[in-house]
């Protein structure tokens, strides 16, 4: 099956499942967040070489990349960390599948037609900033320019290539000890970032749920970069 058809089915075959799928040592939990904010992220692969006409039956997980950005070292919630584009959820949304596309373009300058939505995997709690977030994944059918829109909002906006993401070279564990007690999640380190938390957590579940990931040590541990 080729990439884009595996994501495809991916998401239709979570459409209405509760709770999120995850490997047993990283948890996502919705306990507690009864009364927590509505949010969603988009995430967006597309070809990796798209050419004039790339042909989503021709791809591999090698040939994709995804898009991200480093959130600027000011905001309150998550300064400095690398996240998918996205946000809470406004009134004026329709669902969470129309935020995650509006905060992308806010966010990326992306051009939301260009991007066919395949469907919203189970939301998951991050009860340190008290949001609800629906992933929201997508494919990048028309790809357009992005880029740092707000300063303030951002510090760099990038497209990671998955084969990057699945290499086991790149893969670590980091931790946060904070007031006595450890948390630990998944990291991916890259030349000009280091993906780890929350972000981390979601791309490693969808690349267990692929049946894309590489083996690698979890043992090989790293200070998360607060």
């Amino acid at each position: 099956m080729n990439a884009y058809d595996s994501l495809s089915v991916y998401a239709s075959s979570l459409e209405g499942v509760s709770a999120p799928v995850t490997r047993a040592n990283w948890h996502l939990s919705t306990r507690g967040l009864e009364n927590a904010r509505r949010a969603a992220v988009l995430m967006l692969f597309g070809a990796l070489r798209p050419g004039p006409h790339p042909d989503p039956s021709a791809l591999q997980p090698a040939d994709l990349d995804v898009l991200l950005m480093e959130r600027a070292g000011s905001l309150n919630n998550h300064p400095g960390q690398v996240s998918f584009p996205g946000g809470a959820v406004d009134p004026s949304d329709v669902d969470e599948r129309a935020a995650a596309l509006r905060e992308a373009e806010e966010e990326t300058g992306l051009d939301p037609l260009g991007v066919e939505v395949l469907g919203v995997l189970p939301e998951v709690g991050l009860p340190v900033s008290n949001f609800l977030v629906t992933p929201v994944l997508a494919w990048w059918a028309r790809q357009t320019p992005v880029a740092v829109v707000s300063e303030a909002e951002s510090t760099q906006v990038f497209r990671v290539p998955v084969g990057d993401l699945l290499n086991p070279s790149n893969r670590r564990t980091a931790v946060v000890r904070r007031r006595g007690s450890t948390m630990r999640s998944p990291a991916f380190v890259l030349p000009n970032a280091t993906v780890w938390g929350f972000t981390a957590i979601l791309l490693d579940s969808l690349f267990e749920g692929l049946q894309w990931t590489q083996p690698w040590d979890p043992s090989l541990e790293i200070p998360a970069p607060l």
